[in-house]
């Protein structure tokens, strides 16, 4: 097992902890015993019997790890291959019709509001055509154990799944072949890639472990190293409307880059917990959400945040605008609705206290 790393995420995966030998942190602990194996593309399936995700009343009760909006709807994964969407900002939910897998997801990413794709444990890569309704394997290879930790498609041929110690694939056919790749042909590192996002310019960003960025000016041809002044591990990362980036991770830390990732400043998050989710609303208000129920709002573009502890005390994984006046939080929980502003959070906190 893959123990580098030791944070307190590791609460979240309680529940996935059979499924996968995981590593201590939600990003990181993705990881897997093993580098990958030879790939294994669209056209040469493996010869296991498919086992598809069940149907279940309590999938937006279960541990969610990631979710992704598109237009108006909401597509969200978590174990057991459950996928969920909704098309009223996560008032009510319905479960995909038909996933080809029972791994615990963890990334999804979408092309337009009909393409997507979804990744996972034994690095498992899925498609959707029809907005997360449906979905089928376009890369499974089981044999690695080796996780997704992140998926990215910076146009409907070209996309990128990214994982454990420094594994990397890419297609250049919209998912149909996979080839894996160096994030860079001379980076020798092996560090966790946890989460690929992109910057309103076009860079591309990568949030790994033991506090690297990388960074891509040509779509993700070449990654450049970068090392920020901070040593423990970034699980996720988000492109903001100003341009600039932030990336988040262990006991609390966000650094936020203005100038297109070369250079990083840490922030004010008010805590001390470990984020793994992040969002920013229509009205440019950002969220972050983490661990022991920590939930951060930010009005002045990712440079200081609001922290407000909710009383459940749950692990939070990721975070989405919900209705009107709501965000969608998603984590070991399922699903819950909150409030979108740290004043009327802090007033539900109060008054669960004083029920």
């Amino acid at each position: 097992m893959a123990t580098r790393h030791s944070t307190a995420r590791q609460m979240i995966f309680t529940a996935c902890a059979a499924t996968f030998a995981l590593t201590l942190g939600l990003g990181a602990a993705r990881a897997a015993d093993d580098a990958a194996a030879p790939v294994a593309t669209a056209d040469k399936p493996t010869a296991e019997a498919v086992e598809y995700s069940v149907h279940s009343k309590l999938a937006t009760q279960s541990l969610l790890l990631d979710a992704t909006k598109i237009g108006n709807r909401i597509v969200a994964v978590g174990e057991f291959g459950h996928i969920i969407y909704s098309d009223d900002g996560g008032t009510n939910w319905k479960q995909a019709d038909s996933v080809p897998t029972q791994v615990t997801l963890t990334s999804v990413n979408f092309v337009n509001e009909k393409t997507g794709y979804a990744g996972g444990h034994d690095c498992t890569v899925l498609r959707t055509d029809d907005g997360g309704v449906n979905w089928k394997m376009v890369y499974h290879d089981p044999a690695s154990e080796t996780p997704i930790m992140t998926i990215f498609f910076n146009s409907p041929e070209r996309g990128f799944a990214m994982g454990a110690f420094h594994f990397v694939i890419e297609t250049n056919d919209g998912g149909q072949t996979w080839q894996q790749r160096a994030l860079n042909p001379d980076d020798k590192d092996d560090f966790h890639l946890n989460r690929i996002f992109a910057l309103k310019s076009g860079t591309l960003v990568v949030a790994a472990e033991a506090g690297n960025v990388y960074r891509s000016t040509d779509k993700g041809d070449t990654f450049q190293h970068i090392a920020t002044s901070y040593d423990g591990s970034y699980w996720g990362g988000i492109g903001l409307s100003d341009g600039s980036a932030l990336v988040y991770g262990m006991r609390g830390h966000a650094f936020r880059s203005a100038d297109d990732g070369l250079t990083w400043t840490e922030v004010n998050t008010g805590t001390e917990k470990s984020i793994s989710g992040a969002v920013q609303l229509a009205n440019g208000t950002v969220v972050l959400a983490g661990l022991q129920g920590y939930v951060g709002y930010s009005n002045d573009g990712g440079k200081n945040f609001t922290a407000i502890t909710r009383r459940d005390r749950l692990g939070y994984a990721a975070v989405s605008e919900g209705p009107e006046g709501k965000i969608d939080i998603f984590g070991e929980m399922g699903v819950l609705l909150m409030p979108a502003t740290p004043e009327e959070a802090q007033k539900e906190v109060g008054a669960q206290q004083g029920s």
